[in-house]
């Protein structure tokens, strides 16, 4: 014989019920573990202009070195100086400044050699890193100019480069790595390549 339940009876299991079911669905979940922020995380990201091939970061500070195509009036490249390096200085709110001269010539800087006047293709490489050599050239994808490294069996068209610095001195910092961005030509995935100096 079924039991009779009295409305009131019912009313409040009924809230209970309802109460219980709120606050299972609003208990806070175990949260995963926050992904550690490298450094590189913590860099700005500087404007993007028609003319940046790519740009340099290090761990001393947020200031970063930009390097951009120096265009002479008729839209060709300047042939004795066909990239244009300069700071960004994030420390200093964010304002633009040259090279020092002995930034230029020993740390920073890039030296560049015509290798296919009929392409206006180049060959680059920093002053303070002459093993690996940036190729300068239009790209058959967009035709613009883009600053492409080989690294090992891969083509990458460079978006920037971050420097792992950890003491050392002005004229011989102790590099334990360099990091590479860009994107990878065959497959046109975005990648980051490890090179170690």
């Amino acid at each position: 014989m079924k039991k009779n339940i009295h409305p009131l009876t019912k009313y409040v299991f009924g809230m209970l019920m309802t109460f219980l079911s709120m606050a299972f669905v609003t208990l806070p979940h175990k949260s995963e573990p926050a992904t550690k922020l490298t450094a590189q995380d913590t860099l700005p990201i500087p404007p993007h202009s028609d003319k940046l091939l790519f740009y340099v970061q290090r761990t001393t500070n947020h200031n970063t070195i930009m390097y951009e195509m120096n265009i002479e009036k008729d839209g060709n490249l300047n042939k004795e100086e066909p990239v244009h390096a300069y700071w960004i200085r994030y420390t200093e709110k964010g304002e633009k400044a040259e090279l020092s001269y002995m930034q230029r010539k020993f740390a920073y800087g890039v030296q560049s050699k015509l290798v296919d006047e009929h392409k206006q293709a180049y060959a680059l490489h920093f002053v303070s890193y002459a093993k690996k050599k940036i190729q300068l050239q239009r790209s058959p994808r967009d035709k613009r100019y883009h600053a492409y490294l080989q690294l090992e069996h891969k083509t990458i068209e460079l978006s920037h480069i971050y420097v792992r610095i950890e003491g050392g001195s002005f004229w011989v910092p102790n590099v334990p790595y360099i990091d590479i961005y860009g994107r990878d030509v065959a497959t046109g995935h975005q990648v980051k390549e490890r090179i170690k100096p």
